[in-house]
């Protein structure tokens, strides 16, 4: 499979590149990326043939949006599709961080999945990124808001689409039963499931993954790497943002094991996983420079053997009746 090549969103118009960018990264995920180096990392996901680009307002508390729009506003707006995300404002006094942004603004992000604090960040975001339109908007992680995501965001979204100002409605988030229980409540195009649908972790194929094919929802896969321990296995690599424990170590270790006896290197094996299932339409990954964007080109577009993935499962490594590509 190309990265480069497209398919549409559910039942929408809408296309990313089956390989996205995400922009987490050139916010200053845990450490420092500077406007140069973020700018370059974007140029380079284009001039590789990447089309959609992933960011949210509280990436960096919004620099990544601007990173991203100082790019992206030189390019045809046609030619791409960009998502961001909607259930924090930025505030002088947010006081709803993250301790993973190393490079300091002077905003600090608080929960609002109200439809006034929807208008509101969608409003601010079109600022910070310089653009006239959001193609994709995802209600932003709201685990302990679903109550309000379900009353306040979607249906100030389902509007915002409504009147042709979004072309997409989707919720993110970093586990898959609550975005079970979005898909039961509202009509929602994609959701964008982070980490659960890995190596690693299959427990989206518990339920949202059939249920999503069933209702026609894309899935854009992100954190497929679990944030690190599925690109490179060694002592103090992140699962879920925080040091993996040994077990994990452990299986991702023999996971690695395998793809080498096929000589496929491990991030392939992992970037690609999720396309065996058919609700998958993209898998979305973060880089920090362009050297990470060409690797995760490369790495998509490696050549993995069937035979990787039934080695896999003849060791336990992966579920008998997981879908591989």
């Amino acid at each position: 499979m190309k990265a480069t090549e497209q398919v549409t969103l559910g039942r929408t118009d809408v296309a990313v590149t089956r390989l996205g960018l995400g922009l987490a990264p050139i916010g200053g995920l845990f450490t420092a990326v500077g406007d140069e180096v973020a700018h370059a990392t974007v140029e380079a996901a284009w001039d590789l043939g990447l089309r959609y680009f992933d960011t949210a307002p509280l990436y960096g508390c919004g620099l990544s949006e601007r990173r991203a729009g100082a790019v992206l506003t030189g390019k045809p707006r046609s030619a791409f599709t960009l998502s961001t995300k909607v259930g924090r404002l930025l505030l002088p006094n947010g006081g709803d961080g993250q301790e993973f942004w190393a490079e300091p603004t002077d905003l600090a992000p608080r929960f609002d999945f109200s439809a006034n604090g929807v208008h509101r960040s969608h409003a601010e975001s079109l600022t910070r990124l310089g653009l006239d339109r959001i193609d994709i908007a995802h209600i932003h992680d709201p685990d302990d808001h679903l109550a309000e995501a379900v009353a306040g965001a979607y249906p100030a979204l389902a509007r915002l689409r409504e009147a042709g100002e979004i072309g997409a409605v989707s919720a993110g988030m970093n586990q898959a039963p609550a975005l079970v229980e979005l898909a039961h409540a509202g009509d929602f195009d994609c959701f964008m499931l982070a980490g659960r649908y890995t190596l690693l972790d299959q427990s989206g194929l518990d339920e949202l993954l059939p249920l999503c094919q069933e209702k026609g929802i894309s899935i854009l896969a992100a954190g497929v790497y679990n944030s690190g321990l599925l690109a490179d296995p060694r002592p103090g690599a992140h699962y879920d943002y925080v040091p993996a424990d040994g077990e994990l170590l452990h299986r991702a270790t023999a996971i690695r094991s395998v793809c080498e006896r096929h000589g496929v290197p491990l991030r392939a094996a992992a970037i690609q996983f999720p396309l065996g299932h058919p609700a998958v339409a993209s898998v979305v990954i973060g880089a920090r420079d362009p050297e990470q964007v060409a690797d995760n080109v490369a790495m998509f577009e490696w050549d993995v053997p069937g035979a990787l993935w039934a080695d896999l499962k003849a060791e336990g490594l992966l579920p008998g009746d997981v879908p591989t590509p």
